[in-house]
């Protein structure tokens, strides 16, 4: 295979798009750019094809750049700010509207940081009066933004990173006083007004929003049930706009443009080149319609390259048309590098390659029935290795529902979305062509419960998901690779088999306790685990739009062997409910008068039980609290293994605090600092009696209460003490050994050096 153009130009900006991302966004540019520069003029007199390729470097590292300065600065968090912009997505939410906002003029406070390079902001609009925001309209607001941030925790889902990658330079709430104001109604959109159409058909709201998703790209208009359905069976792909649409729409242009040559020209029909231009127009115009949004383009660019290789005059090979495709979506767009959905898509059309590289093509039914059912089996494990890389989950249906919901979904769903747009200017006709697709989709969904129940999605433990991936790799490469000994085949499956019993272990090592204290925000969630026991303290905060940090730390199906809530308060026991609905818990405790919506025993002083070789010891409440607040019934827990002792207050005030004093084996090991560091708590006296090593604040990022307090961070310091806070260090780790010091790290790098 020649070198060409293209592979040069991928590699280029690949190279500028790693450099740009490993700067960071406060990496100092300028030197690389005078290097850079200086390497340009020093290339451009040897040869300008090495000049080129630089540029294109320079590029990646410019938009990757350029991407860091369109955040929020840090001076603006929690300031308000007015903002006027260009409405370009709605959500409906539990609490009223998500809003996706293109900026135009950002004005902030005197003497704080300028925002005149903020671009596109998330905001939520709190039960918002009418008119509503609609989707093309300009509007002029008062927002509380923050720069974009997620939390820290394990394994988990980094949605920092997801806003970085989507353009996103901030996320915060839209002010009620003074009142937003709609500036101008939004302009004709041939997108959105299509939308509004769809909306007035007689069809289900499950049909309607579907429609919008399949053939508008209207994926926000799924709920969230949609969208854990569609994950679960793996079929995320068939209602984004994809190649499979954007082909569906080529295919389908070229069919009728190439029937018509073959009428108006019947002696030359084969050599005509306009119905490949038709196609590739077609497929252009579909992705301007769905919003050019980057899947879309990226869908475009690939069915456009696709149909030049298949036209087969002065057309690039397979593997040269893969090269100009990646090229061209990585040049345009250098962010998507950071995209999953970009290698996913791109990495199933090599392997397609590969798999059919040198083999005849199908003929007849027969043939291409085959055909969909090889590329679907040999397909399956290296998709199911690649997402399992990506996203840490694989559903274990996906390659047998695939198998029929895709011909399902190309051959007839999709086409019968887009008959329905072809036959609105007929009466009665686009309702009969939907009338059909709601039915088809009634099954489609049904069938899709149905597998989601029997074959639920599936998160291995951290642990087995790189040997199972590597293990899937292996089977596809040989059952996929031509001229692969056939011995080798069952000998791949046998080893995938024995991953599930290889040695590894995620549970803490012999004796160990591993105590993470996570990263929710203004709230609590600790777990401790041993060899034999799970156990939570706290399940975390449950927010106003109904999002609760505890589901995204773990998939359903969890076992706890305790979960003790320290009290009823809604950052300490939001989570409460999603842990009831998704995962087994043997034993509750809280405090006796907490209303706690589960069957629990009681938290009082002088329980305590003994598991792995740890001491658990309850040292308040005690019995008859029943004028006191909510706080001051705060369980405290002291967990001890050998000479090491971790203390967690919950919420308790200093006058429980001075009552514990008596209790305390000092120095304290490590010490949950009381109500996430409030100055109600964390008294002089018991900071001086606990005499911490080290101290955890479970707060969040500039929340309202401006936890922790200074004179609070003050009282430990003075006392010596490693002071550490989710807020800034994400989820917080102790390892705790009989024979061994403390361990202790956070997710987002620091040290106890650091820290102390």
């Amino acid at each position: 295979m020649r070198i060409g153009v293209a592979i040069p130009v991928a590699v280029a900006v690949l190279a500028g798009a790693v450099l740009g991302c490993w700067l960071g966004p406060a990496g100092n540019t300028l030197p690389v750019t005078a290097a850079l520069a200086s390497l340009l003029l020093v290339l451009a007199t040897v040869r300008l094809r090495y000049c080129l390729w630089l540029a294109i470097v320079c590029w990646g590292v410019v938009a990757i750049q350029s991407q860091w300065a369109r955040q929020l600065p840090p001076g603006l968090s929690g300031v308000d700010v007015r903002v006027e912009g260009r409405i370009t997505h709605t959500q409906p939410t539990s609490s009223g509207l998500r809003l996706l906002v293109e900026v135009e003029r950002c004005e902030a406070p005197d003497l704080r940081p300028s925002c005149e390079r903020l671009q596109r902001v998330r905001v939520s609009a709190y039960d918002p009066e009418p008119p509503l925001p609609k989707p093309g309209e300009r509007w002029a607001m008062t927002l509380r933004l923050r720069p974009p941030n997620g939390f820290m925790n394990p394994d988990a889902f980094d949605y920092a990173h997801w806003l970085w990658r989507e353009g996103i330079g901030a996320t915060g709430y839209v002010r009620q006083e003074p009142s937003a104001q709609r500036l101008t109604a939004a302009p004709f959109s041939l997108r959105h007004h299509a939308h509004a159409m769809l909306e007035e058909q007689p069809l289900s709201p499950r049909t309607r929003r579907w429609l919008a998703a399949l053939t508008l790209g209207l994926g926000d208009q799924l709920t969230q049930d949609d969208w854990k359905l569609l994950n679960a069976s793996g079929t995320t792909h068939l209602v984004v706009i994809s190649g499979l649409h954007v082909g569906l729409v080529a295919s389908f242009v070229l069919l009728l443009a190439r029937g018509a040559a073959r009428w108006l020209t019947p002696g030359s029909w084969r050599l005509r080149a306009w119905p490949w231009w038709l196609a590739g127009s077609a497929a252009f115009g579909y992705a301007v319609l769905a919003g050019m949004e980057p899947p879309a383009m990226r869908a475009m660019i690939m069915s456009v390259v696709g149909l030049w290789v298949l036209s087969g005059r002065h057309a690039p090979g397979p593997w040269q048309g893969w090269w100009l495709a990646l090229a061209a979506v990585l040049v345009s767009d250098p962010v998507a590098l950071w995209q999953p959905g970009l290698w996913l898509s791109f990495v199933a059309v090599a392997w397609l390659i590969i798999i059919w590289q040198g083999r005849p093509r199908p003929q007849g039914l027969r043939g291409w029935c085959w055909a969909v059912l090889r590329s679907q089996c040999l397909l399956a494990p290296l998709m199911a290795a690649v997402v399992l890389i990506a996203f840490g989950r694989v559903a274990p249906a996906a390659p047998l529902i695939n198998l029929v919901a895709v011909p399902f979904m190309s051959l007839f769903m999709v086409p019968l979305a887009l008959l329905g747009w072809l036959l609105t200017p007929v009466p009665y006709a686009s309702t009969a062509a939907w009338w059909l697709f709601e039915q088809g989709l009634g099954g489609f969904y049904s069938a899709l419960e149905v597998a989601v129940v029997h074959w639920p999605l599936w998160e291995p433990p951290r642990y087995l998901q790189l040997p199972w991936a590597l293990g899937l790799l292996v089977v596809a490469l040989c059952w996929g690779l031509p001229g692969t000994a056939r011995w080798l085949k069952p000998v791949a499956l046998i080893i995938v088999m024995w991953v599930p019993f290889g040695p590894a272990s995620s549970r803490p090592a012999g004796d160990d306790l591993l105590i993470t204290v996570y990263d929710v925000g203004q709230g609590q969630l600790i777990e401790l685990r041993s060899a034999h026991q799970r156990m939570l303290v706290d399940t975390g905060p449950r927010y106003r739009s109904g999002f609760m940090p505890l589901e995204t730390l773990w998939p359903p199906g969890q076992h706890f062997d305790q979960v003790l809530v320290s009290h009823s308060d809604s950052d300490h026991a939001g989570g409460v409910q999603a842990l009831r609905d998704q995962h087994q818990v043997d034993e509750w405790r809280a405090p006796a008068q907490e209303p706690i919506a589960v069957q629990r025993l009681d938290c009082q002083r002088g329980d305590e039980w003994l598991r792995d070789g740890v001491h658990y010891r309850v040292l308040w409440p005690i019995a008859g609290l029943g004028d006191a607040s909510s706080n001051d019934r705060s369980c405290v827990l002291s967990v001890q293994m050998g000479q090491q002792q971790v203390l967690i207050t919950g919420d308790a005030g200093r006058q429980v605090e001075r009552r514990l004093i008596g209790d305390l084996r000092s120095p304290v090991t490590a010490l949950v600092a009381g109500h996430h560091g409030s100055a109600s708590s964390s008294g002089l006296q018991f900071v001086r009696a606990a005499k911490a090593r080290h101290v955890i604040f479970s707060a969040g990022r500039d929340n309202p209460f401006g936890h922790p307090h200074d004179d609070v961070v003050r009282r430990f310091r003075e006392q010596g003490s490693c002071l550490w806070n989710t807020a800034q260090d994400g989820a917080v780790q102790l390892r705790l050994s009989p024979d061994a010091p403390l361990e202790i790290n956070s997710l987002r790098g620091s040290t106890p050096r650091q820290r102390c």
